[in-house]
């Protein structure tokens, strides 16, 4: 059985998706309360935006999560400087 590939994966996975919803997993922890999720079935990507809200993951909230995570990881390491 030949199955075509789409965007987010095959036919059949999509098929599955649009069935029963996305089965999200956290792929990336950006800070404590942003993070980045891929569905198991279809490979679609999305995010935590400033709501709390979840939104595609476009290349333009990528280089968002990028450097709030930059951010988030210097701030954390220049506290722990402090406190020692």
């Amino acid at each position: 059985m030949k199955t075509s590939s789409t965007q987010h994966g095959n036919k059949f996975s999509s098929f599955f998706c649009n069935l029963f919803g996305h089965h999200y997993v956290v792929s990336k922890r950006v800070t404590q309360h942003i993070k980045e999720y891929k569905c198991l079935h279809c490979q679609k990507e999305v995010t935590t935006d400033v709501s709390g809200k979840l939104s595609a993951l476009t290349p333009q909230m990528q280089d968002i999560n990028s450097t709030l995570e930059d951010m988030y990881r210097k701030r954390q390491n220049r506290h722990v400087q402090h406190v020692a």
